[in-house]
Formats: structure tokens, sequence, C-alpha cells
């Protein structure tokens, strides 16, 4: 009896072991980690396509282009007859709207193209002071003795000063130009070389053209930081330098005996006036100016002239 009892037991004991099997392995299915795998996969996909759609953000390289374009966008303040704040890009169009008549000064009257652009963007504000967008004066020039064009009072170095008004800018580059030759303090300026724009910035200071011991500093940044020398360069080409040479060679015939040569234009040399030339090509002093389109008796050194 007691066997059969144990027998039962054992048998029992066996069915319940096995009826518990699918209960543990029931309880390790559907683990978390393959879930989190997957949204992080997701998410790596989402960044990547972001990235894509913007190759700014994704490129480095095509991101330099934006950074030089704020970059020529950085402000600085100009201060000559007034407080002028410009950006890097007004300064740029200033020199393009104005370069070709400054190498035509630099012919014309020995001023370095430089010179002229760097003073026309420290006194003018690159354009955009009081007294260029007021009287169209770019050079800061008053008034001065003997002045009868028009003119605007404007603050300087003494309330209410008077300045010269033109009638567009490009007059008040001519009348810079004729305001430099026709000026004796300004002669030692014309034994500098056309190229050497250090020693022009520096003779302006010394000769009085401008207070601010700052000045010859000013006008060098500008020509050094906008590459304005290259226009210098231009003018002072292989050509140029022979049209030069070939000034002072027909010079050299015409102070021998011009009227005999049969030459129709004259070289202006230093000391030369209207009145002198006039009378070396038996000419008056009006059909002189007639001929040269002569608004008045101002000469600059190598300036040339119809004659006959």
């Amino acid at each position: 009896m007691f066997k059969k009892i144990l027998l039962i037991l054992t048998i029992l004991s066996l069915i319940g072991c096995k009826a518990t099997k699918p209960v543990i392995v029931t309880t390790k299915k559907a683990p978390v980690k393959p879930k989190s795998e997957v949204v992080r996969t997701i998410k790596k996909t989402n960044t990547s396509s972001t990235n894509a759609t913007n190759p700014i953000l994704s490129n480095p390289i095509l991101s330099n282009p934006v950074k030089k374009e704020q970059s020529n966008r950085e402000t600085e303040v100009i201060v000559s007859t007034s407080k002028t704040v410009v950006t890097n890009d007004v300064v740029v169009a200033y020199v393009s709207q104005f370069k070709d008549i400054a190498m035509g000064n630099m012919r014309n009257y020995g001023i370095p193209a430089s010179i002229i652009l760097a003073q026309g963007i420290l006194e003018s504000g690159a354009g955009r002071g009081d007294l260029a967008i007021n009287a169209n004066n770019h050079f800061g020039i008053k008034c001065h003795e003997g002045w009868t064009g028009e003119s605007v009072k404007h603050d300087d170095d003494a309330a209410q000063e008077c300045f010269r008004k033109y009638n567009n800018p490009s007059e008040s580059f001519k009348d810079h130009a004729l305001f430099l030759t026709g000026r004796s303090r300004y002669s030692k300026l014309f034994g500098f070389s056309k190229g050497d724009y250090k020693a022009w910035a520096k003779g302006l200071r010394v000769a009085g053209y401008a207070t601010d011991p700052r000045y010859p500093d000013k006008l060098i940044s500008y020509i050094e930081r906008y590459q304005l020398h290259q226009y210098d360069i231009q003018v002072l080409d292989v050509n140029y330098v022979s049209n030069e040479q070939q000034m002072v060679k027909e010079l050299t015939i015409e102070s021998k005996n011009p009227i005999s040569q049969g030459l129709v234009s004259y070289v202006v040399q230093k000391g030369d006036t209207l009145y002198s030339i006039s009378k070396k090509f038996d000419l008056k002093i009006e059909d002189l100016k007639q001929k040269n389109n002569l608004s008045d008796n101002t000469l600059s050194i190598g300036q040339r002239l119809v004659v006959k």
C-alpha cells in the first residue's frame, strides 16, 4: 500500500514540472533592448536627412561665403567733416563709382589715383557724409579767398564754416585737383613719385591739408585695405611711361623752336603760366583757354595744351 502511494506522488510531481516550463519560456519573450535600438536608428536617419536638405549646415566649405558676405557688411565710423557710419560694401561701391575719374585726374594732373580715392572716402564718408550729400563736396574743401561759386555752411573746426558747393561730384573731383596743383604749399608733393602713396599721404599732412595728426595713417589704411594702389599701377603702365617719354621728347623740340616745328600741342613745365605760353605761341590767352576748354587760369605740370 505504501509503495502505491509513493508511486502516485512521484507521477504527480513529474506532471507538475512539465506544466510549469511553458510559463518560464514565455517570460523571456519581447525584450526591451531591441525597441530602444530601433528608436536610435530612427533618430539617426532623421538627423541625416535634415542635414541633407540644408547644405550650408552640413557642408563647412559652403558656409564660408556666408561668413565672407557678413564680413563685407561690417560697419566702421568715418570721422572728417562729419561723423558717418558706413559698411565695407558702401566703400567698395564708392571706389567702383569714382575710380575712373581718379585715374583720369592722375593722368591730367599728376596726383596718384589712390590718394584721390582715399581722400574722397575719408572726407566724404564714402559719399554718405553731410557735405557730400548736401553740396557734392567730396574733399572737404572750404571756400577760401577767391571762391566765387556756391557755398554751404557747415560745422567743422569752427561753427558754420564756409564750404564749397558743386553741381555734381565730378566737379568736386576736378576742383580737388586744381586746388592741389594751383597752390604753392602743395608744390613739393609733385616732386614725389606718382607711385609712392605713402609719401603723398604724409606730404598732404605736412602741407596743411588736414589738422588731424593721424591723417596720413588713415589714408594709407584705406589704400591698403581696399587695394587702391592698383589704380596707380594701371595708370603707370608701360604705355603711360612711353607717353611721358614722348612728351619729354616733344617738349625738348618745342622749347627750341615750337612754331617752326609745326607742333600743335605743348606740355606744361614748372613755372609756365597761360600768359607765358600764349606769348611763346603768339596766342591770346582767351584763345588758348578756348582751345583747351579751360574755365580758369590754373595749369598743372605735365598738362598737355593744344596751341595750334
